[in-house]
């Protein structure tokens, strides 16, 4: 693909004017997978976005104005950020413990324009999160976190009915839900992935029938991220929790082309130096794209697909080219990320691109540790 084809969707004209390594977000794109997100779940009302990939205010804001008033976090900063963006009700996916759980109390506390709410699995953390809320007076609203197969947290449903009965009957607790996240569920073939999918969420549908002969009173059940909630956006009654959605990545297109999701967020690298023939180096290195991946499964590069990379360090990554190639230092490449979330940590902000020109920057807040709590 040519370096200096303006016509492509993601080619700035002004590259002079953005240092690299940089993280491009392309607002308008954006925008149509929110407006995909939306008529997927046929309803704002039925999503309830993780805000983990983006973690900036502008996104937060566009999601807002599109009617959706309901989001998901996973740490303090994140749900400070959605305090700060009066987000109406933020659930913290995320089992506070120790110090966190005196900064969660000082966000409800802080952003009394938002409902806060977290996760427990386990009534010993219960009984910690209790005892907090009546220290501060409140009562504060929680999730049971169920374990429906992935293994990192959670409880099994089958074993959750002593924990929604010392919920339901703590006075400083008020019981909202069920949560079941079901990330491990990735099967390339959409019917099979449907079939594990159901299989996985019967554990629930079972619990929720038994939790509705002993407490009648309706329970809300937020329910898969990114390779699910299409599924899951079928079922009456069921909030979705998708994140990756609002800017897309070469990962989940390779193992979800069914979905409509555009790509909306790149990394920008320039090559730096032609240390050999048949090698090139850019400045993308483990400090600028994720790193978890295999070196050839971090970063596809839209305008050079016949660069292969080979090694990459802090700031450096190293690509093999075929020996008569045409590439020059300080030609600008576009990446798209295989996995876009932790990509969009390592940057403080993404430059904005609309036109083909850089048009302003959103800082990624949500990436710090601490905001202010």
């Amino acid at each position: 693909m040519p370096l200096n084809n303006h016509t492509s969707w993601f080619a700035l004209k002004n590259t002079d004017e953005v240092d690299s390594p940089a993280l491009l977000v392309y607002p308008d794109r954006v925008q149509k997978n929110i407006d995909a997100a939306i008529a997927m779940t046929g309803g704002p009302e039925r999503l309830r976005p993780h805000i983990k990939t983006h973690k900036t205010k502008e996104v937060a804001q566009l999601l807002m104005q599109a009617g959706i008033q309901q989001f998901k976090c996973a740490t303090i900063a994140e749900a400070e950020l959605l305090g700060i963006c009066k987000a109406p009700d933020v659930l913290l996916a995320y089992q506070p413990l120790g110090p966190k759980l005196n900064r969660f109390f000082s966000l409800v506390q802080h952003y009394s324009d938002t409902a806060y709410a977290c996760l427990t699995d386990n009534i010993a953390a219960a009984t910690a999160i209790a005892k907090h809320a009546r220290t501060h007076n409140s009562i504060l609203n929680i999730y049971i976190d169920l374990n429906v197969g992935m293994n990192r947290t959670g409880i099994a449903p089958e074993d959750a009915m002593d924990l929604v009965d010392f919920c339901l009957n703590e006075p400083g607790l008020r019981l909202s839900g069920l949560h079941a996240y079901d990330g491990h569920l990735r099967n390339p073939d959409p019917e099979k992935r449907k079939q594990e999918c159901d299989d996985a969420f019967a554990r629930v549908i079972h619990l929720q029938n038994r939790i509705a002969i002993k407490y009648p009173d309706h329970l809300s059940i937020i329910a898969g991220g990114s390779p699910s909630f299409p599924i899951h956006a079928k079922r009456e009654n069921i909030v979705c929790s998708p994140g990756t959605f609002v800017y897309w990545d070469h990962g989940y297109t390779s193992s979800f082309p069914e979905q409509p999701f555009v790509h909306a967020a790149l990394v920008m690298t320039r090559i730096i130096s032609l240390p050999a023939p048949g090698i090139i180096c850019t400045d993308l290195g483990h400090k600028s794209i994720a790193a978890e991946n295999p070196i050839d499964k971090r970063v596809v590069l839209l305008n050079a697909d016949d660069l292969v990379p080979i090694s990459q360090s802090e700031e450096h990554m190293v690509l093999k080219a075929p020996i008569d190639h045409h590439y020059k230092v300080g030609d600008v490449l576009y990446g798209l990320p295989y996995h876009i979330c932790p990509t969009c940590a390592l940057y403080e902000r993404a430059i904005t691109v609309q036109d083909h020109q850089k048009k302003g920057e959103w800082m990624v807040v949500g990436r710090d540790r601490k905001i202010f709590y």
